[in-house]
């Protein structure tokens, strides 16, 4: 079942990435089957930082290229994957599926454990979360900072509350990378890498305005707001992308 699953997915190849073609719905469906389908999976996203750090850490990229489903999480990949001739269908952040994932969790009664964020925001997350879906499960939350020898015991936290889903949200490469090391011993059907979704949902960070969101610009409005932690994502890593992909584009040509 899981290779009939995975065999069928349309997907690009961007620098050595698997990205998978999906829109939301296709996006829906497809966690929809995992779930169903009765074995376990990892689902995880790549933006332009994901992109440049795959390109120096081959262990990330490995981890990435090994994950049963890969979505588009930035404007940035869906322009450059255009330049080169490919055509992702859109860009889907968190912020952008967390609700329709808890209308199907909701609906299926399947249920999430949030773990990410710094002590306290996944709480008021799942606050918010059930506030707006009040038949939603979320089965237990915890932080992302804890100790390594710390790691064991959350393990059997976590497993303790038989979640369907595992929301891991630490940040790229340690969220992948704290997956692919603990997968086998987490118990979730579906592990997945979300980054700053709990800081979304929590409220620590806001999102752009629309027309923002609706132009790709999120990454500036980011930067605006958090500009000591994203200046070198963003200004730095950004044009760096862009580079190679026209290098790429070049090459291609000439």
């Amino acid at each position: 079942m899981l290779e009939k699953i995975v065999s069928e997915r349309d997907f690009i190849t961007l620098f050595g990435i698997r990205i998978d073609r999906l829109d939301l719905r296709g996006f829906m469906n497809s966690i929809d089957e995992f779930l169903n389908s009765g074995q376990r999976f990892q689902v995880m996203y790549v933006n332009i930082h994901c992109m440049n750090t795959a390109w120096n850490d081959l262990e990330y990229k490995k981890i990435i290229n090994s994950a049963d489903l890969v979505y588009c999480d930035g404007a940035g990949v869906v322009a450059g994957s255009r330049i080169l001739g490919f055509n992702l269908l859109q860009r889907m952040t968190g912020a952008d599926w967390i609700y329709n994932l808890c209308e199907l969790c909701a609906k299926g009664d399947y249920s999430i454990y949030l773990l990410g964020g710094e002590p306290g925001i996944a709480e008021q997350a799942r606050d918010k979360l059930i506030s707006k879906f009040p038949n939603l499960k979320i089965t237990g939350t915890h932080h992302g900072y804890f100790e390594q020898d710390y790691n064991r015991h959350l393990i059997e936290k976590i497993n303790s509350t038989l979640p369907d889903i595992l929301l891991v949200g630490m940040g790229t490469p340690k969220q992948e990378k704290w997956i692919n090391e603990n997968f086998d011993m987490l118990n979730a059907k579906i592990v997945w890498g979300v980054g700053a979704l709990m800081d979304f949902v929590g409220g620590k960070v806001s999102r752009a305005p629309k027309w923002m969101l609706d132009n790709g610009m999120e990454w500036l409005y980011r930067l605006a707001v958090e500009p000591g932690r994203m200046w070198r994502r963003y200004v730095l890593g950004n044009p760096i992308f862009f580079f190679r992909v026209l290098k790429e584009r070049w090459r291609r040509n000439f």
